[in-house]
């Protein structure tokens, strides 16, 4: 019973605080559609999210859908729209509704939430392992060269440009590395959240040859030391089944699932 009351507490929290404006904090532009908030960022990019949805709204999720759509597809710069959703939502149909739109759902993640206090594990992780931020355009280069490796994806250069814009932002986002044996084996994203009692991790990602000697746990303890430095309370992060057993063991709690589907324009002849 304590748990569950640890979940529901700590979903109401991710509700609350998460699913708001503080959401798309690198964003160029947000466009309200109703209770919709659409993001475009750099290189094309398209992000649709929204707030709890419990059953009482106006209009479901799977109506609005294609207007938010027709929003980004009106604009000849975007390439690619996410359109985010969450296990927890009163969305009957949505998933239908995407595809016949267009959109191709991924793999799902788990939401994992908890206090960062209980994240530090104190393992210093392999000998001769060595964590530090990075700032530059080449190491952020590198870095996203590095974790597009690990999840077995091609180089996506506008993650790299995306997140090397940011940092000239400096709007307190971290960007953490690992290297190990004389290479870069892993890497991760700290996103402390304006106006909230969190910090994301995002990103995490390690080379397969270098998994299962404490790489990412490493990177997890440093970037929760970090949040930690800034007061932040919590934690958030959505995770691979890779990374969920982890940070379960380190006393976060799987509080729901998110879905991420993505529409892609198709490429015109010249």
């Amino acid at each position: 019973m304590q748990m569950d009351t640890d979940r529901d507490r700590l979903l109401r929290l991710y509700d609350e605080q998460l699913r708001t404006d503080a959401e798309t904090p690198g964003a160029q532009s947000i466009t309200r559609l109703g209770p919709l908030r659409l993001a475009t960022y750099a290189k094309g990019r398209g992000f649709i999210t929204y707030p709890h949805f419990n059953g009482n709204e106006p209009q479901a999720l799977a109506q609005l859908a294609g207007a938010a759509l027709e929003h980004f597809a009106a604009q000849p710069q975007i390439t690619k729209v996410e359109f985010k959703t969450r296990g927890h939502d009163h969305a009957p149909g949505l998933p239908e509704r995407l595809q016949a739109l267009g959109f191709n759902a991924e793999e799902s993640e788990s939401i994992m939430i908890g206090p960062l206090q209980a994240l530090p594990s104190g393992d210093p992780g392999p000998a001769g392992l060595e964590l530090r931020r990075v700032s530059a355009a080449e190491e952020v280069e590198e870095m996203c060269r590095m974790v597009d490796q690990a999840f077995g994806e091609p180089y996506d250069p506008a993650t790299a440009h995306a997140l090397i814009s940011r940092m000239a932002r400096n709007d307190g986002m971290e960007l953490w590395v690992a290297w190990l044996e004389g290479r870069m084996a892993g890497a991760g994203r700290l996103e402390p959240v304006a106006g909230t009692e969190f910090a994301g991790l995002w990103g995490g990602g390690v080379l397969p040859e270098y998994r299962g000697r404490g790489v990412y746990r490493a990177l997890v303890d440093a970037r929760a030391r970090s949040a930690i430095a800034m007061g932040r309370k919590y934690v958030h992060s959505d995770s691979t089944e890779y990374s969920r057993p982890i940070l379960e063991r380190q006393g976060l709690v799987k509080v729901s699932t998110t879905t991420p589907y993505f529409w892609k324009r198709e490429a015109t002849g010249s």
